[in-house]
């Protein structure tokens, strides 16, 4: 019989696979596969649906399925989950392939759109920033948990916040008579924490320029194929 329905539970290095023909019967059960030889079982299917949890590495497998002719569906975990066979199988590579093959083929699940390598990069460059403003956000409220203990207390808002750290060592100079507050500021600031905001601020603005040139030539390019079109 032939296949129709084809789910993936993906992993890094052994795979699950479970096919159905149209009838909805187990046409091709394969609980290990291993990596390298997943895309040549794959590509030697006749075209088929095939469905795959929306993990990582899932649009990379998506991309090299479509080339192949299959068409291929992503599918958020979540929405696998009510599908899974319960019982004496449990939860397994096995059950969760089963899973996905049943939960393809409804006809109102919600899919994932498969990122292009383009699409992927760009999501790349965003994680990597957001990586960075969350390293950035927790330096700074160190910063200024920490000074609060001195009577110092800093704005909340990240720009003001930075601002006012680059005139916070004159102004607790001033105060001559606290020498050792000066001292634990002085390397607070310059050789602890505000060594490590500096150096977290610049990559991270270069990645914002990074993104900045990428959405620009974007626009181009619509703009030129809708004028194309």
């Amino acid at each position: 019989m032939t296949i129709v329905y084809v789910g993936i539970d993906l992993a890094k290095s052994v795979f699950a696979l479970h096919g159905v023909d149209e009838g909805g019967k187990p046409a091709l059960v394969r609980p290990s596969v291993a990596r390298a030889k997943l895309l040549d079982l794959v590509a030697a299917l006749p075209p088929c649906t095939i469905g795959m949890g929306a993990c990582s590495g899932a649009h990379h497998w998506a991309r090299l399925f479509v080339q192949h002719g299959h068409t291929v569906r992503l599918i958020a975990p979540k929405f696998v989950v009510p599908y899974r066979l319960s019982g004496k199988r449990g939860k397994n590579d096995a059950a969760d392939a089963a899973a996905i093959c049943e939960a393809v083929q409804r006809p109102q699940m919600r899919f994932v759109p498969v990122k292009s390598l383009e699409q992927q990069g760009v999501l790349c460059l965003h994680r990597v920033r957001q990586g960075f403003i969350e390293q950035r956000t927790a330096c700074i409220n160190r910063i200024r948990g920490l000074l609060s203990e001195f009577g110092i207390v800093l704005p909340q808002a990240a720009t003001v916040r930075r601002e006012a750290l680059q005139h916070l060592v004159d102004e607790v100079r001033n105060r001559s008579q606290e020498t050792h507050l000066i001292q634990i500021v002085d390397r607070l600031l310059c050789s602890g924490c505000g060594h490590r905001l500096c150096s977290i601020d610049s990559p991270l603005w270069r990645m914002m320029k990074t993104l900045t040139n990428v959405c620009l030539s974007t626009d181009v390019q619509m703009k030129y194929h809708l004028q194309a079109g």
